[in-house]
């Protein structure tokens, strides 16, 4: 799956697809699903809400920027069954669309959640080694603040197997939220979700689009947008970053790409009564 936005072509690479969000969006029951009428091209035959987990590789000239990592394979992440110890074949996917790792020059990580930094390394006679050791990756300079505090197993699980060896490697950039990760490629605080949360805004030849991280999991919280997110480190933050998000790209040309949504996973999100919804 392809778009052009001006001069700079997105791609997405997906690693995973499947039913059932509740367990972020516990508002997002098949019978509330079935109230929003434009929902149909992001859930299953059986109405439930399906998500996407991929990556987003940005070519800007002779730059190659993926933007997320997903899960990646043999990692520890029980009780995510789903996830823990994959074996997909993400990587070959990825240079079959013609991104050999060794072609990425720039990493971008929305956030440090664990389905955002798996593929930032692979395991290797026992050890977690670089997976793309020719790029920087950006990490918001809050994010990594905030993360590399938290003492929880499961974070420090994350951050040992995923995000340290790039440090370790040398291959990280701590930026600012606003940082320009390239021409007509710049990050957007959008803080919520986590504390360092950004989305990354594009523009070339007077085109645009966004890429929303995790501050919209699913198409449906356009036309719902107080729907608990569970996931949100800060809820009252995030509820209102997205409400913001909302009013700034509606009845914009702004292409929005949805980091977890399936289906077309892009769209113009057009005002529809006191909400949204994404026209795709």
């Amino acid at each position: 799956m392809r778009w052009q936005v001006g001069d700079i072509t997105i791609t997405r690479v997906q690693e995973l697809e499947a039913p059932g969000m509740r367990f972020l969006l516990p508002q997002a029951t098949v019978d509330n699903l079935a109230e929003i009428p434009w929902i149909g091209p992001y859930v299953d035959a059986g109405g439930d809400a399906v998500g996407s987990v991929h990556s987003l590789i940005l070519e800007v000239g002779e730059r190659c920027i993926v933007v997320d990592t997903c899960i990646g394979n043999d990692k520890e992440r029980l009780p995510m069954k789903m996830w823990h110890r994959r074996q997909s074949p993400f990587l070959e996917d990825l240079a079959e669309a013609g991104f050999p790792p060794e072609r990425v020059d720039t990493v971008v990580c929305t956030h440090l959640h664990v389905d955002h930094v798996g593929w930032n390394t692979r395991l290797v006679e026992d050890r977690w080694i670089p997976t793309f050791v020719n790029a920087r990756t950006l990490v918001a300079r809050p994010e990594w603040e905030h993360w590399s505090q938290e003492e929880d197993d499961h974070t420090q699980t994350v951050l040992g197997d995923s995000v340290q060896p790039i440090f370790d490697a040398g291959l990280v950039d701590l930026v600012e939220v606003d940082a320009q990760v390239a021409e007509g490629v710049r990050l957007e605080s959008t803080p919520g979700h986590t504390p360092g949360h950004v989305a990354v805004r594009i523009s070339s030849r007077g085109e645009e689009a966004v890429i929303t991280g995790d501050l919209v999991h699913h198409p449906a919280q356009f036309a719902q947008p107080g729907w608990e997110d569970k996931a949100d480190s800060d809820p009252a933050l995030a509820d209102r970053t997205r409400r913001d998000f909302m009013a700034r790209y509606a009845d914009t040309p702004t292409l929005v790409i949805g980091t977890h949504f399936a289906g077309p996973t892009a769209g113009r999100l057009v005002r529809d009564g006191d909400a949204y919804r994404l026209d795709a």
